[in-house]
């Protein structure tokens, strides 16, 4: 578990560069999906809901419905599903959680976390799904192993 993103965020994640690593024209439900990154189904059927609300994610009902990326894997960036289950505030927050935190009455580790958090924002914004599929190919196969 990462002390950055949510629980919630971290397997969303998950499922969608599994997602990518897939023909676009196949849709995965909720039970293979959870199936191959390893998490409960129920959670899994929840986050796809809030991404598919987001348009990151389509979903289409009946025998070879499920869930499918709803635009190009090169237009996807990894912000852009941070900001559609926990949002931007870890960008704009203390990370010690001292209200009124800023250059003029830094906390303890305002400028080790402002760098931090400069730096993870960038690499977020600047990977796409289409960036991270084969490495997300070879970590899926890689704990389907087990």
């Amino acid at each position: 578990m990462t002390v950055i993103f949510s629980k919630k965020c971290e397997l969303a994640l998950q499922a969608v560069l599994y997602l990518s690593t897939q023909e676009p024209e196949l849709a995965f439900n909720a039970g293979e999906i959870s199936e191959k990154i390893k998490v409960p189904k129920e959670f899994v059927s929840k986050v796809l809901q809030t991404l598919t609300i987001n348009g990151i994610v389509g979903s289409k009902k009946g025998k070879s419905g499920g869930f499918f990326l709803a635009k190009e894997a090169k237009e996807i960036k990894l912000i852009d599903i941070v900001i559609a289950i926990d949002g931007l505030e870890m960008f704009h927050q203390c990370v010690l959680g001292f209200p009124g935190c800023s250059q003029e009455t830094p906390c303890p580790v305002h400028n080790t976390w402002g760098t931090i958090r400069e730096n993870t924002y960038n690499m977020l914004n600047s990977h796409t799904l289409e960036d991270l599929k084969e490495q997300a190919r070879n970590k899926i196969g890689y704990i389907n192993m087990f």
